[in-house]
């Protein structure tokens, strides 16, 4: 069937289009991702949802059917998600310093994003420096965690038919209701999963507290820096924790107010090479980590523990 049903319905602009329910969304995305929709529908579609912003029942039925499409990742301890999907331009990117942390703390990390972005840093070049390429092959997972190590997932692999849809926006020039679907993923079964999610907008900051709370999730939200769901290594962001749909103040953090007074030492440069060098000079304590993100890693490690605890408590009363 065609969906251009459903176009009528989102592409009316900003004012005059209606918002798909959950089911019309999943069955729109299953439409796109299996290659039902046409390329000119396809491009309609993203073009449509950018203007007109997605709901969240929308955001729900498009996950639903990427859920759907994706390959299953078995854990059985609580698993850290961190989406990468924007990389670098001007502060370096850190991603890779906040998952191999939290890696060496004995935490479950999966990273997943693109392999590279043309005119960015992406994490999979600087863990690729670092000596940690990516796993091609879902079974590998498993091997990078008990060595301790983040293992960095390529979407191509998590979930094919979303990477080409991410893929357009070199086409059109603009990012589509997969970048928000992608950085909402969640593979695994078998364990609770702690998604590290960034916004850099209040609005979508606000939707995405909205999806934790209705959908039960757990998440750690913030305002990223540069699109990536580490904390800005300048200023304290806020940080937002919800577990099992619930706001944990305790395990939560406001923004820095005021004038900086001090800047952390960074790199001094910002390309894959560099940044390698300076993870591994703050790992092995050469260097401070930045404030913020040391904050950031404490309080996923806290929330981390609480999945655990809450999952033995269920398993206790089962």
């Amino acid at each position: 069937m065609s969906i251009a049903v459903h176009l009528r319905s989102i592409g009316r602009g900003a004012s005059g289009s209606q918002a798909l329910s959950a089911a019309a969304a999943e069955a729109v995305m299953g439409d796109v991702l299996d290659g039902r929709a046409s390329a000119a529908e396809t491009g309609a579609f993203v073009m449509a949802m950018r203007m007109k912003g997605e709901t969240l029942d929308e955001l729900v039925g498009f996950l639903a059917a990427v859920h759907a499409r994706s390959v299953t990742v078995p854990s059985t301890r609580p698993v850290v998600l961190i989406p990468s999907y924007n990389g670098s331009r001007k502060l370096p990117n850190l991603t890779p310093l906040l998952a191999l942390w939290l890696a060496r703390e004995g935490l479950h990390v999966l990273v997943h994003g693109p392999l590279a972005e043309p005119t960015r840093v992406t994490s999979a070049a600087i863990l690729a420096d670092l000596g940690l390429l990516p796993v091609l092959h879902p079974q590998d997972i498993a091997r990078a965690w008990s060595r301790r190590e983040p293992a960095f997932v390529p979407t191509g692999v998590l979930c094919p038919p979303l990477q080409q849809l991410l893929d357009l926006r070199r086409l059109i020039g603009l990012r589509g209701p997969g970048h928000t679907v992608a950085k909402m993923l969640d593979p695994v079964q078998g364990a609770p999963t702690l998604r590290l999610v960034n916004h850099t907008h209040p609005e979508f900051g606000a939707l995405m507290s909205a999806w934790a709370q209705r959908e039960r999730i757990d998440a750690v939200l913030l305002r990223g820096t540069e699109g990536e769901p580490v904390a800005d290594p300048r200023r304290q962001p806020r940080i937002d924790t919800w577990l099992a749909g619930e706001a944990r103040p305790e395990l939560s953090v406001p923004a820095q107010d005021g004038v900086l007074t001090e800047l952390p030492l960074l790199p001094r440069a910002t390309d894959a090479a560099c940044t390698a060098v300076y993870v591994q000079e703050v790992l092995s304590g050469m260097r401070p980590a930045p404030p913020p993100l040391a904050r950031q890693a404490a309080l996923i490690v806290a929330a981390t523990a609480a999945l655990a605890q809450r999952r033995g408590a269920l398993e206790l009363s089962a």
